[in-house]
């Protein structure tokens, strides 16, 4: 078996606008992405590629999506695992988490995420509030999903050593400056984060990091080569990104490029980073 034959996409949307408004979706850059993208758009793009199984992440922080998505789940054998939204500072949110479990697709339920980048606190995580719905979050066995920007890293690595007992699963490698061609201070700051042993990274989201008109494998391959180092195998999980990666490139070609990215890889290796990791990390 390689890596080709049995892939777990560990992060990819969907969003129905006829069910709510994606108010991040402004700008012309972004307006290719103003229209639905259901499971049904991607299970083709998805099983021609290979993909077996996903993960399917949360896009707004309403507490109606999540539901939304179990049920998805629950309906349709593609969607392995559901990373949801709850309020984390919500004194009740253990109770909130045992109720997500008891609703159609509930046993789908593998992780919460919130959407960190947009928050004006770098120290958000921080916050005792936050700390203590994180300390719910590992109580319930979900991981957590980290969508943060760059410069918000050296604040997750402090989460992360604040507490051991929650894995921090890190979207998109934490967004490197993949246009500029810098390297650091990103790169710094995410083997810190990778020094702690309850995290975990995504080798997803890069090609729209990038110039996404003109970008090349050659492009993504610093940063990938980072997080491949940093993290390892054992911890680097693929994810397409989609329908966000379309600004930059089909499914396939995500596919393909993560492929390329990890050519130097074994075959066991190979099938940690397509599969295997995913696999342990969400509990699929």
């Amino acid at each position: 078996m390689t890596g080709r034959e049995r892939i777990v996409d560990a992060h990819h949307h969907v969003w129905d606008l006829s069910v709510r408004d994606q108010d991040w979706i402004t700008g012309d850059e972004l307006a290719p992405l103003r229209r639905t993208f259901t499971l049904a758009d991607l299970e083709p793009e998805a099983r021609a590629a290979g993909v077996y199984a996903t993960v399917l992440v949360q896009t707004v922080t309403v507490p109606g999506e999540t539901p939304e998505f179990l049920a998805l789940a629950h309906d349709n054998e593609l969607v392995a695992g559901v990373v949801g939204w709850c309020d984390l500072t919500a004194p009740d949110i253990a109770d909130t988490l045992a109720a997500l479990r008891e609703l159609p697709g509930g046993d789908r339920l593998v992780g919460i995420r919130h959407q960190v980048q947009g928050e004006p606190d770098p120290a958000w995580l921080l916050r005792p509030d936050v700390r203590r719905g994180l300390r719910a979050v590992a109580d319930a066995g979900l991981v957590y999903d980290l969508v943060v920007q760059a410069p918000q890293l050296p604040a997750t690595v402090e989460a992360a050593a604040l507490l051991p007992e929650l894995t921090f699963v890190l979207d998109h490698a934490g967004k490197p400056p993949v246009a500029t061609g810098r390297l650091h201070p990103w790169a710094d700051d995410l083997r810190a984060l990778a020094a702690r042993p309850n995290t975990v990274c995504k080798l997803s989201g890069l090609v729209t990091e990038a110039d996404t008109q003109s970008w090349s494998v050659n492009d993504l391959r610093p940063y990938a080569d980072t997080a491949l180092d940093a993290f390892g195998p054992g911890r680097l999980m693929f994810g397409s990104d989609w329908p966000v990666c379309r600004l930059a490139a089909t499914y396939r070609e995500v596919v393909d490029v993560a492929h390329t990215l990890t050519q130097s890889l074994t075959e066991d290796e190979r099938r940690r980073v397509f599969a295997t990791t995913a696999e342990r990390v969400y509990g699929l």
